[in-house]
């Protein structure tokens, strides 16, 4: 009888201590499981945020000039420059290219740009490649306007900006400070 007593306790012990480690473990497994999830939902706002960041402008992005508005627009050009997609601090992701004319009343591109939001155009009182060196002109710069269209964009030139004083021009994305491209004009 005291042996089957003994058994019964040890066996009612060892139960106790396998619950205790299950109980244990689920603890662990649910923590794990949580954080887990937390780092899941964390990683889905950051890749959502930034699908969001570059999509957004692509949906919503303006119609640019199409080929016959740019060739009438191109005999009123008074000076011309090229924008090279790999150029200073241009990168993969920050880019633009084609052809940018101006008159007195409008600047417009004959080409793209990597798509993006908050772009600015600016005219430079001198001919830069990389944000550094467009940093130390940016105060002396005009903003011309915000591009909406990525393809074959065109904006008015502000009232009272005579564009003959500025010998270049920069595309800049305003929220993170990046270098899209710059080219220099030429009569």
């Amino acid at each position: 009888m005291l042996a089957q007593k003994n058994w019964l306790a040890q066996k009612k012990n060892h139960f106790n201590n396998e619950a205790a480690m299950l109980q244990n473990l689920l603890r662990v497994i649910r923590k794990y499981v949580v954080l887990f999830a937390l780092f899941i939902f964390i990683d889905g706002l950051i890749i959502g945020f930034g699908l969001g960041v570059y999509f957004l402008p692509i949906i919503t992005a303006e119609t640019g000039l199409n080929q016959a508005e740019v060739a009438a627009l191109e005999t009123s050009a008074e000076r011309r420059g090229i924008f090279v997609r790999d150029i200073g601090d241009s990168d993969r992701f920050h880019w633009g290219e084609g052809q940018i004319m101006v008159n007195d009343k409008m600047v417009w591109l004959d080409g793209e740009v990597a798509p993006g939001p908050d772009y600015r155009l600016y005219l430079t009182p001198e001919f830069v490649t990389t944000e550094a060196d467009f940093m130390k002109i940016k105060s002396q710069s005009v903003v011309v306007g915000s591009i909406k269209a990525f393809t074959n964009f065109s904006l008015a030139v502000p009232d009272g900006v005579n564009v003959g004083d500025y010998p270049a021009l920069l595309i800049w994305y305003e929220a993170f400070g990046e270098f899209i491209t710059a080219a220099e004009l030429k009569s």
